[in-house]
């Protein structure tokens, strides 16, 4: 199974979950350590794909720091644009990051992500949506297929939102000199949004990469008072665990990779542990009742962004 690693948890001290237990992350120096001692733990551990972006912080920077410390071209990086980081790490900011899908910021980020080469395999835009009009912006587009063809990229787009699968299928049609600009889709995808499903045919006959985020849905696959109308979820979820015999994060993992076929699902671990309980997603298989069950928790995508987007930063 190809699990890769998101960096969006090593790079800021806050993000957008329900977290299990409190954190304390306001010795920043320390926050650092642990977050490169992540890193190097991923490696050793197996994993060779690393995602980033500069709106997570300082983990560009941080990937940038450890990179140096390798010489394995199996190393992928994949990093994106569009998002700035703002909150300068104050848990109790407004406004924790400033999306701009620009040629300037394009540009402009660029700058520090091209120091990620040549491990950066992979570019994309940071949560493409239809109302930034990003994907009919020709002057990105062609700046985008210039870089492609520079530095041998694969360039890729994020979504996130309820018309996920409306962007994807934009996304096919945007073309750059007659040819597909977009060769990996980052999609979020669990057994609460499945959305994915509903294009993934065609994504695998066109040959597209498939990058899954959000497979724990933010933490709302742990059991919450919160979220009493997902009590029979949590119970099968409870119940799965126990029979494999490892956590609830690792069947949130399997079950993307097996209902997704040659994806690759991102690990946002924190810290070695969560790292290797998330790894124990290689050490069985879910069976075809399993995940009929667990695609029986589906809910529409309406209702799966709502309560997202309630989500604290914490």
């Amino acid at each position: 199974m190809s699990i890769g690693l998101g960096t969006a948890a090593l790079g800021r001290p806050q993000y957008i979950n329900i977290r299990q237990k409190n954190v304390d992350n306001s010795d920043l120096d320390a926050f650092k350590k642990q977050s490169f001692s992540v890193l190097e733990n991923a490696y050793n551990l197996g994993i060779r794909y690393f995602d980033t972006a500069p709106g997570y912080g300082l983990a560009e920077e941080l990937l940038l720091e450890w990179l140096q410390t390798k010489n394995d071209e199996t190393i992928k990086v994949a990093t994106k644009w569009g998002y700035t980081y703002t909150a300068n790490f104050n848990a109790n900011a407004k406004v924790h990051e400033v999306k701009e899908h620009s040629l300037v910021k394009l540009n402009e980020q660029w700058q520090f992500s091209e120091q990620l080469l040549p491990y950066l395999k992979v570019y994309q835009i940071h949560s493409a949506t239809l109302e930034t009009g990003i994907l009919e912006n020709k002057s990105v587009l062609e700046q985008l297929a210039v870089l492609k063809k520079e530095h041998n990229l694969k360039i890729g787009l994020t979504t996130t939102g309820t018309n996920q699968v409306e962007v994807i299928k934009n996304a096919l049609n945007v073309l750059v000199d007659g040819e597909q600009l977009f060769d990996v889709y980052q999609v979020t995808y669990n057994f609460l949004d499945q959305s994915l499903s509903e294009i993934i045919d065609e994504l695998q006959l066109q040959n597209k990469s498939i990058v899954i985020k959000e497979a724990l849905a933010n933490g709302r696959v742990f059991r919450n008072k919160k979220y009493p109308h997902y009590n029979k979820m949590y119970t099968v979820l409870e119940s799965l665990a126990h029979k494999h015999n490892v956590g609830l994060d690792a069947i949130a993992l399997k079950y993307c990779n097996q209902t997704i076929g040659k994806s690759t699902v991102l690990s946002g671990a924190s810290n070695l542990n969560q790292l290797k309980e998330n790894l124990k997603t290689n050490s069985f298989l879910l069976s075809n009742n399993d995940i009929e069950q667990l695609n029986s928790f589906k809910i529409s995508p309406e209702l799966y962004w709502q309560e997202r987007k309630e989500l604290q930063w914490n």
